[in-house]
């Protein structure tokens, strides 16, 4: 493997960024959700104007890049004083399995003990075969969510914890 080096992500990596949400999507989701869905929410997640937003008001993202080329990003929040949580987390299906995605939950996991965070959580779709992923890390399920994100579509996630602290 290409060594891969992590960098906090700009606002000149929104580009990138939507490159590989609306590459990694369909593969991750199309068994999961309708086309419809999965559409409407890349637009609403992954908008020029929403990534400016969650770039500028306090997710903070991280990108994976490799001979120049950005092959993953992730992004965390903090949600209360001792708990960060992971917002996303996507590998170009090309990259996938490479180690890219373990090194950028690692960095999200060193980000979060350096600012004395003890716990890191993440939403999951509860039919997403990444499960088996953080499994292996060391998170568990702690509960179901069912989240409405308008137009009558829910995120049917698991709520999955990693003690850190």
């Amino acid at each position: 493997m290409q060594q891969v080096i992590i960098l906090p992500a700009t606002i000149n990596d929104i580009e990138a960024i939507q490159h590989i949400a609306f590459s990694t999507w369909p593969v991750a989701y199309s068994a999961i959700l309708s086309n419809e869905q999965l559409q409407y929410m890349l637009d609403m997640f992954y908008s020029k104007e929403s990534l400016t937003s969650q770039i500028n008001n306090q997710h903070q993202f991280i990108i994976a890049k490799t001979n120049n080329n950005i092959i993953g990003f992730a992004s965390f929040n903090q949600i209360n004083i001792n708990t960060y949580k992971l917002q996303k987390l996507y590998v170009l299906p090309s990259e996938q399995k490479t180690g890219a995605g373990k090194l950028l939950l690692n960095e999200v996991i060193r980000l979060a003990k350096e600012a004395g965070k003890t716990k890191l959580q993440l939403n999951v779709n509860r039919h997403n075969k990444a499960i088996g992923f953080y499994e292996k890390l060391g998170f568990e399920i702690i509960k179901e969510d069912d989240i409405n994100i308008g137009h009558n579509y829910y995120m049917n996630d698991y709520v999955m914890e990693l003690n850190i602290g």
